[in-house]
């Protein structure tokens, strides 16, 4: 056979059980061929004897080669039909010019759909590379956490974990966890639920996907916010719902639009921080969205990702805390109170609706993590999560003034803010340039090491003007301050031009 060349990764094992795999598949020697004798190979290599009958051994095993007792070692009569293009697959193998590259294997509609919805390389890690200015969304403030009070629980709770903790949990989350939700999701909230309507989930993505899969049918008309979380836009598209865009102003979703969108099975809001506008909706609205779900029997999510940060007065309760006639289903995710990588959110559903969900859940994947899910329970419990929660609205009350206060020194009267009363982000609208430009202004202002973003992906009809959308947990007050001084420089070279 040909001269065998090894790639240098890994051992020369498994080096030497590539080389062969690939020219097996690629042809030479061929089936039933007989193979040469270890120590020729061996040395024919320039490896051990040793090495060779590991990686004869493990092709014996696998049903490449067959032994015959006397006559040597011999490549396996049956072999893939095409066995060029399985070879380059395989890595290491020569292969042929003229092989075709393998079909695609056919998709389901559903799947099809994603693709035409999703945006490719899509991520909710909004950088790679960091710029020391970065005023990203989404994010909380990292360097507030009490992770020393976090890892001492986390600790704890392995230490004395259980052989019934170690298997598989029961769908809908520990009940360690539903209890402190139902609990804190009351008094923080004003969340009325029993803790069997709490589902623990992967975060606010996995409940807007739960809902979705479970509530609406291809052709389903949904209503959402205009602009909007585009991960409820992508879940409902990919599911084949009808999307209708319905506008926001400064008080959130303009409910007196509603009737004209109707039928609809599902409306999705964010009432207590319009994302990304930040508006905040009035009792009168909130009211008037529940009597219109009653009115078409839709449902509504309420996706609460970041109310708990309030800074003038107590926190907006719940849409879900007025509800009477279980319409409402509520979305809440530890992302933007904790961490996003802890990956730990929760659905509070209608009663009704329990059973339907959890066995959604459990066809879905079995279960969040039970450690994370008990060290949580006892944060809740010990008080920690709603202590840091008033650490983090001082601190973050602090840095929204600071960037207030630079927005207002370095923009002037050419800049309005919204979104300024709850929530770690706000927008910023430049009326004076035109929403063309700001692919621009974000070039300029990450040139002088500032992150900044477009809001254009939000809105199903974009604005006409220039906005960006500024997150500010991140930062300190000081870096706050020269980051908008740059990207006022940022802003002045552009509209020069």
């Amino acid at each position: 056979m040909a001269q065998l060349a090894l790639d240098g990764e890994g051992s020369l094992q498994r080096q030497l059980y590539r080389s062969l795999r690939a020219a097996i598949l690629d042809g030479e020697p061929g089936p039933g061929r007989r193979l040469p004798a270890t120590r020729v190979l061996a040395g024919d290599v320039g490896v051990s004897r040793n090495t060779v009958l590991q990686a004869y051994d493990q092709l014996l095993a696998e049903g490449y080669l067959t032994a015959r007792g006397g006559s040597g070692t011999y490549v396996a009569d049956t072999l893939p039909d095409e066995r060029v293009a399985v070879g380059q697959l395989a890595g290491g193998g020569r292969g042929r010019d003229s092989a075709a590259p393998p079909r695609a294997p056919r998709l389901s509609l559903a799947a099809q759909r994603m693709l035409d919805v999703v945006p490719r390389g899509m991520s909710w890690n909004l950088r790679t590379v960091p710029l020391p200015y970065d005023f990203r969304y989404g994010a909380p403030a990292f360097g507030d956490l009490p992770l020393e009070t976090w890892w001492r629980i986390m600790g704890r709770r392995a230490r004395h974990l259980s052989a019934r903790r170690l298997s598989y949990s029961k769908p809908g989350g520990a009940p360690e966890l539903r209890e402190a939700l139902a609990a804190y999701l009351r008094r923080a909230r004003g969340v009325v639920c029993s803790p069997e309507q709490v589902i623990v989930v992967h975060g606010t993505q996995q409940a807007i996907d739960l809902t979705i899969r479970m509530l609406v049918d291809p052709g389903d008309r949904v209503i959402v916010e205009d602009p909007h979380y585009p991960g409820i836009a992508f879940n409902a598209a990919a599911a084949g719902a009808e999307l209708v865009g319905v506008p926001v102003d400064d008080d959130g979703l303009c409910v007196d639009r509603l009737d004209a969108a109707a039928p609809a099975r599902l409306v999705c809001v964010t009432p207590s921080h319009q994302f990304p506008t930040g508006g905040v909706l009035p009792l009168a609205r909130r009211l008037e969205l529940l009597r219109f779900a009653e009115r078409e029997d839709a449902l509504i999510l309420e996706d609460d990702y970041d109310s708990e940060f309030r800074f003038d007065g107590r926190p907006i309760e719940s849409l879900q805390g007025l509800d009477q006639n279980g319409r409402v289903l509520y979305a809440g995710t530890a992302s933007k109170l904790l961490f996003p990588s802890l990956r730990l959110g929760w659905l509070v559903v209608p009663a009704p609706l329990r059973r339907p969900f959890l066995h959604a859940q459990a066809l879905a994947d079995t279960g969040s993590a039970t450690l994370e899910q008990l060290a949580l329970a006892d944060f809740i419990e010990d008080g920690h999560l709603e202590r840091h929660v008033r650490r983090s609205r001082t601190r973050n009350g602090a840095r929204r003034a600071a960037l207030l206060e630079a927005l207002a020194t370095h923009f002037g009267e050419r800049a309005i803010v919204s979104g300024t009363d709850a929530g770690l982000h706000v927008m910023l609208w430049l009326p004076e340039l035109a929403a063309a430009h700001v692919p621009a202004l974000c070039d300029e202002a990450r040139a002088r090491g500032v992150g900044v973003y477009e809001v254009t992906g939000f809105y199903r009809q974009p604005p006409k003007e220039a906005a960006l959308l500024l997150g500010y947990a991140t930062l300190i007050e000081k870096a706050i301050g020269d980051g908008v001084a740059r990207l006022a420089e940022a802003y002045a070279a552009v509209a020069a031009r």
